[in-house]
């Protein structure tokens, strides 16, 4: 008999959750504009709108901060990051940043020249919004069975090859200016890369001179899917699989409010000399001195002792568990959700939840308020909003997935609240047809889903 594996950590401290009335909860959303971004967090019960810095720091890591130095220049916090991310991720160059939008921001800047692709695993929100402002193209080129939530592919993040190979035919390696690759791919659902893949990526870039750059956040995830379903890998360290990932790419944005186990902050690192020296050049300009990079010294001291901890075999398996047992509670009462389970989070389908909602009356936005109508749990839209337009049409731009992502937090939450928000999508999925459509009443001019105001359709 299999016995149960707890959480490799005990709680010290606690904060308390508002509960509110089902009357309450339709106000806030009404004054939302049917946008959990717009929600008050008071009047949220369970928050599972992102893991982004929503996590909670070790006892150790919060007396580092206390270590922390906030001198403006050449502070010593700076260099014990800076060892921290040579022993973890084993780059040459760190430069800070206050989250990861800023490396970003400046990876965009130094490397993309208007009118060069930037072929990525499928897109992230941010990512695409970065290269689109600095004159790139998105090009996808994640494989086929990523769009689809019903099969169960082990490595559903992965690149095909054949896609770039077509793209590199037709604008040749100089209309690329680098390849983007997320182990694992948040908007795919969470699912990872393999290593096998990982390597072909590299070999690919290697011939045709081009550089590999990660989007590094949640690489740790991706790690111990290798080490689970990758042969050769069952009997290696996480700390292990996780350089060896690293040592195939040139560099990598990382939001460290992530992986790392932190509420802020973020770095862009590198082993290319130039452009290291370019971001320093620019990290000034936009996000402080590059000891710093917009974060105070306490910050860079979590941020350090996080990377170790991030890696730790114990803690990273009770991570992903607790999120394919709400994953798996949601399965077996035939709720659709993308399969399989990834590992910061569990996707409804909100496609084959709502198929009476039209893709263009935003069904999985639709979905993510009457949850929280429900049952006070705040989750997120990543579909059509998400997606945002075509910059030169200016039409919507239409995934083939349209999810409600239900994001679990590090280290916060039990599961026994994984109940709750199983019980709650299981009684929405009982009364589906209830759910009606929205209709988009006020839309920023980018990253819209952050912003945007809807209003019920009749």
């Amino acid at each position: 008999m299999s016995r149960t594996i707890a959480e490799p950590y005990k709680i010290k401290m606690v904060e308390p959750l508002k509960t509110t009335t089902r009357e309450e909860r339709e106000h806030a959303i009404k004054e939302a504009g049917y946008n959990t971004f717009l929600l008050h967090s008071d009047d949220v019960y369970i928050d599972l709108l992102t893991d982004s810095g929503t996590n909670g720091m070790s006892n150790i890591q919060w007396s580092k901060m206390f270590l922390g130095d906030e001198s403006y220049a050449g502070a010593s916090s700076y260099y014990v990051l800076e060892e921290a991310m040579r022993e973890i991720y084993g780059f040459k160059h760190l430069i800070p940043t206050h989250q990861g939008r800023g490396a970003e921001h400046l990876t965009s800047i130094t490397r993309v020249k208007p009118g060069q692709y930037v072929p990525m695993n499928m897109y992230f929100t941010t990512t695409r919004a970065h290269v689109e402002m600095a004159g790139g193209i998105f090009y996808d080129c994640i494989i086929d069975e990523a769009h689809d939530t019903k099969i169960l592919h082990p490595f559903k993040g992965n690149v095909d090859i054949a896609k770039l190979q077509k793209l590199v035919d037709e604008v040749g390696p100089e209309g690329i200016a680098y390849l983007n690759v997320a182990p694992p791919v948040n908007m795919a659902g969470g699912q990872p890369m393999s290593m096998k893949n990982l390597k072909e990526v590299r070999a690919f870039a290697d011939k045709y001179k081009l550089p590999v750059i990660y989007d590094a956040t949640r690489a740790a995830e991706n790690a111990y899917f290798i080490q689970q379903r990758e042969e050769g890998y069952k009997d290696k360290k996480i700390k292990d699989i996780f350089r060896e990932m690293m040592s195939l790419a040139d560099g990598c944005t990382v939001s460290a409010k992530k992986d790392n186990i932190v509420n802020i902050g973020g770095f862009m690192a590198t082993n290319d000399d130039y452009y290291a020296l370019k971001a320093r050049e620019l990290v000034v300009v936009f996000e402080g001195m590059p000891t710093y990079g917009g974060l105070a010294g306490r910050d860079l001291e979590a941020m350090a002792q996080g990377m170790h901890e991030m890696v730790d075999d114990a803690y990273i398996a009770s991570r992903i568990r607790q999120v394919e047992y709400l994953g798996q509670r949601l399965i077996d009462a035939g709720v659709p959700v993308m399969q399989p389970i990834g590992g910061h989070a569990v996707f409804l389908d909100a496609t084959a939840f709502l198929p009476h909602i039209p893709q263009e009356d935003f069904p999985a936005q639709a979905l993510a308020a009457a949850l929280y109508v429900d049952s006070g749990v705040r989750s997120m839209e990543r579909g059509i909003v998400s997606a945002g337009r075509d910059p030169k049409t200016g039409k919507d731009n239409k995934p083939k997935l349209e999810l409600v992502r239900l994001t679990i937090p590090r280290r916060v939450y039990t599961n026994l609240h994984m109940d709750v928000v199983a019980e709650s999508c299981i009684e929405l999925y009982k009364h589906r047809e209830q759910i009606k459509g929205l209709k988009m009443v006020y839309e920023p001019e980018s990253l819209r889903f952050f912003q945007a105001r809807f209003e019920p359709l009749p």
